[in-house]
């Protein structure tokens, strides 16, 4: 059974929003190592309708390899009310009875299922029980305005699976549902 691994960079304020915008002064080696360890498990992509679209307008035509190739052959799976149509290769719209879907998907996948982005959904699959491991790089800023990874949510005990220190700063935090 596959395991659905959502990863953020965030800043201490718990933004999540355009981290283009702030997030490369802390990106070192260190990090690049963790991203990287953190994608090999990767069978397939799951994404909200957002950033499937800030995606699928990026990815299919750009040359920033070997990252394209990953994601354009990679299965993708985005949960969507209103996608008809999904124009990137290898991507599967979930929708109508989406709890069942995302099930589907992970009794079809043996490795994990990764999503980078999509903090509306991750809040979706953490209340109802269908997300697996959350991973935060927590950089040293306040971004003061933007999305946040936790607005307006219900309490979520999570537990600590593991934690690493960059010399930036920036913290690699692993959590899994408490009751997991």
């Amino acid at each position: 059974m596959g395991k659905i691994v959502s990863s953020f960079f965030i800043s201490l304020d718990s933004v999540v929003e355009s981290p283009d915008q702030w997030h490369f002064p802390y990106f070192n080696d260190e990090m690049g190592n963790a991203v990287g360890k953190a994608m090999e498990p990767i069978e397939a992509f799951l994404m909200g309708r957002v950033l499937y679209d800030e995606w699928a307008s990026y990815w299919p035509t750009s040359e920033d390899e070997p990252i394209a190739s990953t994601f354009n052959n990679m299965p993708k799976y985005v949960v969507s009310r209103t996608l008809r149509e999904a124009t990137w290769n290898n991507t599967t719209i979930i929708s109508g009875d989406v709890a069942a879907g995302i099930r589907d998907l992970k009794n079809s996948i043996a490795g994990d299922i990764g999503m980078s982005g999509s903090a509306t959904l991750v809040r979706w699959l953490l209340a109802n029980g269908l997300l697996d491991q959350l991973n935060l790089l927590v950089h040293p800023i306040a971004v003061g305005k933007g999305q946040r990874l936790f607005e307006d949510t219900p309490t979520h005990p999570l537990r600590l699976v593991s934690q690493e220190t960059f010399s930036t700063g920036v913290l690699n935090l692993v959590y899994a549902p408490a009751d997991a």
